[in-house]
């Protein structure tokens, strides 16, 4: 099978990115595409590179990376005239949440090309201009979705015909408002809600978990575990049971260290604020965790169910995991053997400081931990279901 998976990522990370790396942004699309997937951000290429294990041609892009997307643009010979660039101005216009994200990202690349003293800026069509181009060339048997927020239904509507599935996944809330996924052949998630709000829409849904790649562990350098505790996550409004949460135990932990975005969404006298370290992105954030003798999980404002990337990303790496019990938990890891879950704010800190004092304890859950995603929770077996999910929608199809 053809697969072509569309992504995005937070205009804060490639802020960063592209910081930490002078003049990338004039390097070649595979230069930029590499150094991406080395940053280990987000699910960087751990779909397509276990689809192409088991034996399918699989691509990224990374949509709203328009240094990245310009790259490729001119290495496939398109230029953008102003006419053609306005041949997509409905999308944009019909959609109010993509149109937001468009002009956030125009904004982002206009400091940018100052930055990097490139001559031009690009309409914000270019979008959906480039991504047009690539589905063409790409030829995918399947389209796989990967921010169903972000793309046009227009768009999709009208480019459904090139492909045989498409598919969308999401894992979080679903507050879509009135967005309108009739055109999904199939929708994938690892948290049960979504899975029922799409069925109820009429529109198929199947459960297909996150997960972690043990190509991870090559990239961490050793050491000590020299973090007592640690906390990466985001800290934005919507996460206001997560923030009080976290505001309890960072009075009540000096050692404590908090790493995410959204500092500046918090009270000027938020205990958070004592330890607060910044953001960790990808590399950087796996690290963190690799370094912590106990790192904390807390999905938040969400229903009652355990879904979150952080679940794997810290058991794979080798790191005691404390996560809120949730009643699907012991789906994914066995409570008090392979990470440890509380229910309150008061029982995470009896944990904390229990584990802080058992060192051989904490040490064999965190191993226990580590093994547990290592034989079950990869990439390589997510995907392999996620190839289960898909040939029961395929049965019809022939492949060349």
């Amino acid at each position: 099978m053809r697969i072509l998976i569309l992504n995005t990522d937070y205009l804060e990370f490639l802020n960063v990115f592209y910081m930490q790396h002078p003049f990338l942004e004039f390097a070649s699309y595979d230069e930029q595409m590499s150094a991406r997937n080395k940053s280990l951000f987000g699910t960087a290429d751990f779909y397509s590179s276990n689809l192409r294990k088991l034996g399918h041609n699989a691509w990224d892009v990374h949509t709203n990376n328009q240094f990245l997307q310009r790259a490729w643009a001119g290495e496939h010979g398109i230029a953008f005239n102003a006419a053609h660039e306005n041949t997509l101005k409905g999308d944009i216009i019909s959609e109010h949440n993509v149109l937001r994200a468009a002009q956030a990202s125009f904004a982002y690349l206009k400091r940018f090309l100052s930055l990097s003293r490139r001559p031009s800026a690009i309409n914000q069509n270019w979008f959906y201009n480039t991504l047009s181009y690539q589905i063409k060339f790409y030829r995918p048997d399947i389209l796989l979705n990967q921010n169903i927020y972000r793309i046009s239904d227009s768009f999709l509507k009208r480019i459904k015909p090139d492909i045989k599935l498409l598919v969308g996944q999401h894992s979080g809330l679903c507050n879509f408002g009135d967005k309108d996924f009739s055109c999904y052949d199939l929708i994938i998630s690892a948290f049960p809600p979504t899975l029922d709000y799409f069925r109820a829409k009429g529109i198929p849904a199947e459960l297909n978990r996150l997960g972690f790649d043990p190509r991870v562990l090559a990239y961490l350098q050793p050491g000590p575990k020299d973090i007592d505790i640690s906390f990466i996550g985001s800290l934005f409004n919507i996460h206001s049971s997560r923030i009080k949460w976290l505001e309890y135990l960072c009075e009540r932990f000096p050692q404590m260290r908090v790493w995410g975005p959204g500092i500046g969404n918090l009270p000027v006298d938020s205990p958070i604020r004592k330890r607060y370290i910044g953001p960790a992105w990808g590399r950087e954030m796996f690290q963190v965790l690799r370094n912590s003798k106990v790192t904390l999980n807390c999905h938040g404002d969400i229903p009652p169910y355990a879904a979150n990337m952080r679940l794997y990303e810290a058991t794979g790496v080798g790191a005691m995991l404390i996560t809120d019990w949730k009643p699907n938990l012991h789906e994914m890891f066995e409570p008090g053997k392979e990470v440890i879950a509380y229910n309150t704010p008061e029982e995470c800190a009896r944990q904390i400081q229990y584990y802080l004092e058992h060192d051989d304890e904490r040490e064999a859950i965190a191993r226990s931990g580590q093994e547990r995603t290592l034989r079950e929770h990869t990439y390589y077996n997510r995907i392999k279901e996620f190839i289960d999910i898909i040939d029961k929608y395929m049965d019809n199809h022939r492949f060349v």
